[in-house]
């Protein structure tokens, strides 16, 4: 029973046929379904029918993709209103966690409200990205304190989360974090986590977060605003990287990044070649890991071999996307969430 009543509550909802073909998209069809004047870094799939959301303002909700019909709220914490940029979920659970200190992690209620299951405060504290293995376990990223990345954890299926000590983490470089620009900083495949950083490096654990390495890759990141803005995995070996420098967005030199190892080594592709910078990167489903697209405030670009080269569908930004199928993907940006139509 409190499963359905948590679908109702907050409305969570991805599913997607097994069957691998070619695409060739050559255009992208654009119904925008929700606006206001928020920004959106963080929607998910949660099953076939329902898109998770949130962003600033405290707002967050869902789409039911059968109708497109759009239910939000707004959570606040005293007088504060935050600025979520990650959720997750589980089978009965949805998450959401917010920027900046403090720092405050949600998930869903027994009595129809959102339940505060963690909370830090602290000069620096701001977290990024929240994804889970399975439905007890899992991790939400953030920036470096005290020489090392923000690293938190739950083993109970998010009703409690415990901090990682430094001394279980790598050493980070000075002012490294990760960019909270589409809540896609973490990729999980099995018991493995791979987390992208600002410096350009890639956090890699086999064992669900116990033990950490650092994978080096060649994508550019001497200064704040570059380095890896978003990752994504086809399988545990397939791999692909992309960032730039949103402060010169027609800048693609060293920006995109894959790896067929399962990130033991990366090279870059299509290096000087468009798009420049975006912030998330998606494989399309079922394409046997061929085909990708990549959106940003600069538009949507699209490649089906595997990273070679990329052709522009759009110039309408978005900052985050993901796919409900192998043709139809929902992508959200400023003020806006749209539906969109791979053709």
């Amino acid at each position: 029973m409190k499963y359905h009543v948590l679908l109702i509550i907050v409305l969570l909802a991805v599913g997607c046929s097994t069957k691998e073909k070619n695409k060739n998209f050559s255009k992208v069809e654009i119904e925008t379904i929700f606006t206001d004047s928020v920004s959106i870094r963080a929607i998910e799939f949660l099953d076939k029918q329902t898109l998770a959301f949130a962003g600033s303002n405290g707002i967050y909700g869902s789409v039911d993709t059968r109708t497109n019909k759009v239910r939000a709220n707004i959570q606040k914490f005293d007088t504060i209103i935050p600025e979520f940029r990650a959720i997750a979920h589980t089978k009965n659970d949805f998450f959401m966690l917010s920027v900046a200190s403090p720092a405050l992690l949600y998930k869903t209620g027994d009595e129809g409200h959102m339940k505060l299951v963690y909370k830090e405060e602290g000069e620096g504290v701001f977290y990024d990205a929240m994804k889970f293995w399975n439905d007890l376990e899992g991790i939400a990223i953030g920036d470096n304190m005290e020489g090392c990345l923000s690293i938190i954890i739950t083993r109970n299926g998010g009703t409690n989360w415990a901090k990682l000590s430094c001394n279980m983490l790598p050493k980070a470089e000075e002012g490294e974090g990760a960019f909270a620009a589409s809540n896609t900083n973490i990729e999980i495949m099995g018991d493995k986590a791979w987390v992208a950083s600002t410096a350009g490096t890639v956090y890699f654990s086999a064992d669900k977060g116990n033990s950490w390495e650092v994978q080096q890759t060649p994508i550019l990141s001497k200064e704040p605003t570059k380095g890896i803005y978003s990752i994504d995995f086809y399988d545990e070996n397939l791999g692909f990287g992309i960032g730039g420098d949103y402060l010169k967005p027609a800048a693609n030199s060293k920006n995109k990044i894959i790896t067929a190892d399962g990130g033991k080594t990366w090279k870059l592709i299509a290096d000087e070649q468009k798009p420049g910078y975006k912030s998330c990167i998606q494989f399309v489903p079922n394409t046997n890991g061929k085909s990708m697209i990549a959106v940003g405030f600069t538009g949507i670009s699209y490649s089906n071999n595997q990273g070679e080269t990329w052709k522009e569908l759009s110039k309408e930004g978005f900052y985050t996307i993901r796919f409900l199928n192998d043709s139809i993907a929902y992508a959200a940006g400023k003020n806006k969430i749209s539906r969109l139509g791979f053709k």
